[in-house]
């Protein structure tokens, strides 16, 4: 085992972020992190990742919240073999240190002859040459009619204005205009700005106010839902998981990723398969609920057969997670209900992370439903 991979099980890697070239050990083998270019992935790039997650890991396949997809269960063995495959593929950086900086979120709502694409390929160029960034550290390029990752975690973002594009740091509710040619200079000129100031890790948490002649506010809309969009149709993913099967069967079409743990298939109008969530009053979509124990080292007890079960009693407007640990990592926000898996059983958290201060410990799965229906009115 080599020295990089034996540092990581002996450290337990409690909060790392996986990439392709810095793979994390989970309970089921190595987490590899692949980050397709524009959150886009071809039709026979997504065939060939589902044949790659079979032969290399155990077929599962996760989609995260930066609209990212995480190959599970692959082997040390498998990984010269896995990285020659993704080089191929265009779904392969030069390093570790070059992958964490492309940290890219695209709107899946672009449209043929719009800025994104361009304006997305011409930071991933300016971000080769980029210093060292804090981790999580991250853009987002959201020049569809309407901005829609507002929701979504990014420190500088480019968007769309009623005036045009621009660019708007994280904590402001305004930003510059720019155009597509200065777009990405001025980026650029803000994220010296933000790496000179310190410490900070984040463009939220600076004291300073970044140099922006911020103006204009972005024209935003919600967040996508799964149905037909104006790309195609969106589905979700149950927990944000699929099996290498199932995402051979969705590449019909090129695949567009999201941070909502879903994928519009283009210019398509019916689901190919069955399995994923077609609607956005589907419960499911109520519940978050991560890999659990024993997919992950640092869960507690398994959690998704359980959220599965809860799913129903979730009324509109209420959301659940239930999280394997502390740590959250499905749902790092606060919820109406968190159900925290610990030594002893579930904790209940009302209006906070899985990281809170529990109003009840120690439920059992079978006592959770009685406990939740009354905790769960829509009127409470």
């Amino acid at each position: 085992m080599s020295g990089r991979v034996q540092d990581q099980i002996s450290g337990q890697i409690k909060g790392w972020c996986p990439g392709a070239l810095r793979p994390m050990v989970s309970g089921d083998g190595l987490v590899v992190r692949i980050r397709p270019h524009a959150g886009r992935l071809g039709a026979a790039q997504a065939r060939a990742l589902a044949d790659l997650a079979g032969t290399h890991g155990n077929g599962l396949i996760d989609l995260g919240s930066r609209a990212h997809l995480q190959l599970r269960g692959v082997t040390e063995a498998g990984l010269p073999a896995l990285h020659q495959s993704l080089l191929q593929l265009d779904l392969l950086d030069s390093s570790a240190e070059a992958e964490a900086r492309r940290n890219i979120l695209t709107t899946p709502l672009h449209r043929d002859g719009d800025e994104t694409l361009a304006l997305v390929a011409a930071l991933e160029e300016a971000l080769r040459e980029a210093p060292p960034l804090p981790a999580k550290f991250g853009f987002a390029v959201d020049t569809g009619a309407r901005a829609i990752l507002g929701s979504a975690s990014a420190d500088l973002r480019i968007e769309r204005a009623a005036s045009g594009l621009i660019l708007r740091a994280e904590g402001m509710v305004r930003g510059e205009p720019v155009t597509a040619a200065t777009a990405i200079p001025r980026l650029m000129e803000i994220l010296g700005w933000f790496l000179a100031q310190g410490s900070a890790t984040r463009m939220a948490r600076l004291t300073a106010t970044p140099p922006l002649a911020a103006t204009e506010a972005p024209l935003s809309g919600p967040a996508l839902s799964p149905g037909m969009t104006g790309a195609g149709l969106c589905l979700a993913l149950p927990f944000g998981q699929l099996q290498a099967d199932m995402l051979r069967a969705l590449a019909i079409a090129p695949l567009r990723l999201t941070p909502w743990r879903s994928v519009i298939l283009e210019g398509v109008g019916a689901a190919p398969v069955q399995g994923l969530i077609e609607t956005a009053d589907d419960p499911l979509l109520r519940v978050a609920a991560c890999t659990g124990a024993p997919g992950c080292l640092s869960a507690a007890a398994p959690v998704r057969d359980l959220a599965r079960a809860l799913a129903p009693l979730v009324p509109r407007g209420r959301h659940l997670h239930v999280s394997g640990c502390a740590k959250g990592c499905a749902h790092p926000g606060a919820a109406r209900l968190t159900l925290t898996a610990g030594v002893g059983g579930f904790d209940l958290i009302e209006n906070g992370p899985a990281s809170a201060t529990p109003v009840l410990r120690g439920l059992s799965p079978d006592d959770i439903p009685a406990i939740l229906r009354g905790r769960l009115d829509p009127q409470l």
